[in-house]
């Protein structure tokens, strides 16, 4: 898997996608409204297109509206000619996995550079499916805090939602679709990293952009995804990024645009070590979710000294096995085993990554 290593063949020259996109530019064409030769239109793939427009809107609190293949005709998502249907290149991507630079490489890196993977998927599908299940991993490789107000129990996760949600969609949303390469969302230690393909579009500037400017360069996706309720108004994007890092107090996020490329970095704050009767921090929802109540914050957790001897020396090497914990410990590695069963239970350890590459979190200290 190639991640994050854009190569292109002639850097000091302008690449031949750049001059169809300023040639379609003069024209007024968006590429994603053209159609898309030989990709067949199915009933089924138009009703569930249609289906799931009208989901997001339900989910997204928008007034009812029925979707069908008139509407998708008038969004120019389909074409009529001589009585046929035709499919567009945004139908194309908004159904299937039909272009191959239509994917999402979603990864986890140790440290702050992309020297060593923890995790990496490759999504693919229909965009705004894309879209779903890369929020869903960021959300799952970052910390989820919880703290007791009284007798309710708040959650949050480090890093803001609606940010992490705003960068990806403007990526899919923002793309240039006649680069092949793929969009790429970076897990680090200290950041969230997205990354498109295509610089600023039609001549915008970055002042332009940070000042909530925008020029569509997908019409036809950007159309849908107005429909669907992923984007609100054109500009919003960036500003919402930046309002909700700074409502979480977090520094402020930097944008870059480079090779023909653009980046978001959203930056994390050094998440603090929890304490006893405080808060309980999770590296994910579907961590929480094993451990259910277990880490409620109003028990007193005693621990034995085996499980405070495997917290010392993770807290000093965090990639030791079982077997080296045992062997540095001097007791049988099954004993190791069950305790760290118990650490992970109690939330004080959550292991990140694959058994051979991971490492281990220390979440409670004492």
């Amino acid at each position: 898997l190639q991640f994050l290593k854009p190569t292109f063949s002639r850097p000091y020259l302008i690449a031949d996608y750049q001059i169809k996109e300023l040639e379609m530019e003069g024209a007024r064409i968006s590429w994603d409204e053209l159609t898309c030769v030989g990709y067949p239109v199915s009933k089924d793939a138009t009703e569930k297109l249609c289906q799931d427009i009208e989901r997001f809107r339900k989910k997204a609190g928008m007034p009812d509206h029925s979707v069908n293949k008139e509407q998708l005709i008038n969004w120019k998502i389909l074409k009529q000619s001589e009585g046929q249907l035709l499919a567009t290149n945004a139908y194309a991507l908004l159904t299937s996995d039909y272009f191959s630079f239509s994917k999402t490489q979603c990864a986890v890196f140790k440290g702050t550079d992309r020297a060593v993977f923890l995790d990496k998927r490759e999504l693919e599908g229909p965009i705004y499916t894309q879209i779903e299940e890369a929020v869903d991993f960021v959300l799952r490789n970052i910390r989820l805090g919880a703290t007791i107000d009284g007798l309710v129990r708040k959650e949050r996760y480090e890093l803001p939602p609606e940010a992490i949600r705003e960068m990806i969609i403007n990526a899919h949303c923002h793309r240039n679709l006649l680069d092949e390469s793929c969009i790429q969302v970076a897990i680090y230690d200290d950041r969230l990293e997205v990354t498109s393909p295509g610089g600023l579009y039609n001549g915008l500037t970055y002042e332009e952009v940070m000042n909530g400017h925008s020029k569509i360069r997908n019409k036809g996706i950007a159309n849908i995804f107005s429909q669907m309720g992923l984007v609100e108004a054109w500009g919003s994007g960036i500003k919402r990024i930046l309002n909700a890092a700074e409502e979480y107090g977090l520094p402020k996020p930097r944008f870059q645009e480079f090779d023909n490329m653009f980046r978001v970095e959203l930056f994390r704050n050094s998440f603090p070590m929890i304490k006893e009767n405080r808060d309980i921090g999770e590296a994910s929802e579907k961590h929480r979710r094993s451990i259910g109540e277990v880490s409620g914050i109003e028990q007193q957790i005693e621990l034995n000294d085996t499980q405070k001897k495997i917290i010392k020396l993770l807290l000093e090497d965090n990639q030791l096995s079982a077997i080296k914990l045992a062997d540095r410990i001097g007791i049988a590695s099954r004993n190791i085993e069950s305790n760290i069963k118990k650490l992970k239970e109690l939330g004080i350890l959550v292991r990140h990554g694959s058994p051979k590459n991971g490492y281990w979190e220390v979440i409670l200290t004492y």
